[in-house]
């Protein structure tokens, strides 16, 4: 989930002007094997792959490269809309194409695609918008967590990103539940605490639903979340729809600001981060300005 430590922004220019040029990189990843988005020793991690093969492609060392993503994920979950930017140096970026004749946004992705593992795909590199920054600009960030209750095990092909769950759920008893939790409230009873971080978030959409597939679907919307937000989401709804919690349960540990010994934090490999939405061009720096006041080192 969105809770990563700030980053110092560095001021974007045009290639050939000198400096730096501010690059955005929209990406997929399976989480499986991964210990994360953030960086961490002895730790195979998102950013840690990620920066290893701008290094490599850019001819510079990863230790050089702030990546400053929109969404910190978490050990297991994965992304088909992640975002993060990356400040290059502009001779670097200008030179990409080499003799081809891609433009250096297609050329990095090409060129990122020979040397990145097969669970791991930037799908597109462009020199970012003024005012751009993948986390503090964003407006919000979408989540799908996705349930097999058939109680025969998830599909082999989907093994990596459905949790199984061995009792029938009650979907819509789950999906009203959901919807009373929305608004904006101080969510500490379902985020780790960390210190000096707010836990208040607006939760825009909590709608649970079943797919064509049969699967159970939570699909989980807010300006950003905090540590483990929507596994614990996900876990104090599926009482409720097993029968064992009645509807009104949740808003009541909501209400508490603590977490609950009887949330249990749902497993991470059901989780996706689907999509990132940013506003109009011209509104990206006071969204990012916005959002740094609102809420300093923790969106």
């Amino acid at each position: 989930m969105t809770h990563e430590a700030a980053v110092p922004s560095s001021t974007a220019v045009e290639p050939g002007h000198g400096g730096l040029v501010r690059v955005r990189l929209d990406l997929d990843y399976d989480g499986t094997d991964f210990a994360g988005w953030a960086a961490q020793p002895g730790q195979r991690t998102v950013a840690g792959a990620l920066s290893e093969a701008l290094a490599t492609v850019l001819r510079t060392t990863p230790d050089t490269l702030d990546l400053v993503v929109a969404g910190r994920t978490d050990a297991g979950v994965h992304a088909t809309g992640q975002v993060c930017h990356v400040d290059v140096e502009a001779q670097a970026w200008s030179a990409l194409p080499g003799r081809s004749r891609l433009e250096p946004g297609p050329a990095l992705v090409r060129r990122l695609a020979g040397v990145l593992a097969p669970d791991v795909r930037v799908r597109a590199a462009r020199v970012a918008l003024p005012g751009f920054d993948a986390r503090f600009s964003a407006l919000r960030r979408r989540y799908a967590y996705r349930l097999d209750d058939a109680g025969v095990g998830a599909a082999p092909l989907r093994r990596r990103d459905v949790v199984a769950h061995r009792r029938p759920l009650d979907v819509p008893a789950m999906d009203a539940a959901a919807r009373e939790l929305l608004g904006l409230h101080d969510f500490a009873a379902f985020c780790r605490r960390r210190e000096g971080a707010t836990t208040v978030r607006t939760l825009l959409e909590y709608h649970w639903y079943r797919d064509a597939d049969g699967l159970v679907v939570a699909r989980v919307v807010a300006d950003a979340f905090c540590h483990s937000m929507v596994r614990a989401l996900v876990g104090a709804l599926l009482p409720v729809g097993e029968g064992r919690r009645d509807g009104a349960w949740p808003c009541r540990v909501l209400a508490g600001r603590v977490r609950h010994p009887a949330v249990t934090v749902a497993p991470a490999l059901g989780l996706v981060l689907e999509e990132v939405t940013y506003p109009p061009d011209a509104d990206l720096a006071a969204r990012a300005r916005e959002s740094r006041t609102a809420r300093g080192s923790c969106p």
